[in-house]
């Protein structure tokens, strides 16, 4: 296997022939193509500012769901002047929103933690089930940002490496229940807060370099490449 999935002209062997037209491969990274810490970092701001307002409020949970809100709020503004789509922008606030009213109607601080908890635990069963069948959810979302809808998946090696690394995807989910829960459990609710932002942008960042590293290592020397499935118009004979 390569160094990289992308290979110079000269190096590509029989059957993984680059497509006519296309110009010299550029290592590209997951990092490049899906990004994902800007937004990892964004996603830890809540959390922070509802355990400052919770401890310097004397334990309040109002306060700590006020500053979570409005540091919420900015964090939506800034990540739409930034460009990001209004979409996601809106997911993202409303969750926060959601843990806020989840934790005043329970009255429980630790609360504002559990829609964090039951998305991780949900995405650790989702990313499991596709990759079981054969539709590994890097696939997917790579696939979309480059565009090229299910083409990657009529390329055994992209399908098999999507695969591999899908699965180090999963295992950061099931890290982060694994944490979570006693935590939740025990109502520490410094402790969520401390393990949401050590399992979230670092854990982010660490999962795009090494399903980055496990997805290259999976694809056959001479390779083109992610923006190349090696299909059966693009095969050599």
């Amino acid at each position: 296997m390569g160094d990289t999935p992308e290979r110079d002209a000269g190096q590509v062997e029989r059957g993984y022939q680059r497509p006519v037209g296309d110009g010299p491969a550029r290592a590209e990274s997951l990092a490049d193509l899906l990004g994902g810490r800007a937004g990892a970092v964004d996603a830890t701001l809540p959390p922070l500012a509802f355990a400052a307002g919770w401890l310097l409020g004397g334990e309040s949970l109002w306060a700590g769901v006020g500053a979570a809100l409005a540091v919420g709020a900015i964090v939506a503004g800034v990540r739409l002047r930034r460009g990001d789509r209004p979409r996601s922008v809106l997911i993202g606030l409303l969750a926060v929103c959601v843990a806020a009213l989840i934790a005043v109607r329970t009255g429980r601080a630790e609360n504002f933690f559990l829609i964090q908890l039951l998305s991780n635990a949900a995405s650790a069963l989702v990313w499991t089930v596709s990759i079981v069948v054969r539709w590994p959810l890097l696939g997917v979302l790579v696939g979309a940002v480059l565009g090229q809808r299910a083409r990657w998946r009529r390329d055994p090696a992209l399908l098999r490496g999507y695969g591999r690394a899908s699965w180090v995807w999963t295992a950061t989910y099931v890290l982060r229940v694994a944490v979570f829960v006693p935590l939740y459990l025990g109502g520490q609710v410094l402790g969520l807060v401390v393990a949401r932002v050590a399992l979230t942008w670092p854990l982010v960042a660490a999962a795009l370099a090494v399903s980055w590293v496990v997805l290259r290592r999976s694809l056959p020397a001479g390779h083109p490449g992610l923006r190349h499935p090696v299909t059966g118009e693009h095969a050599g004979g």
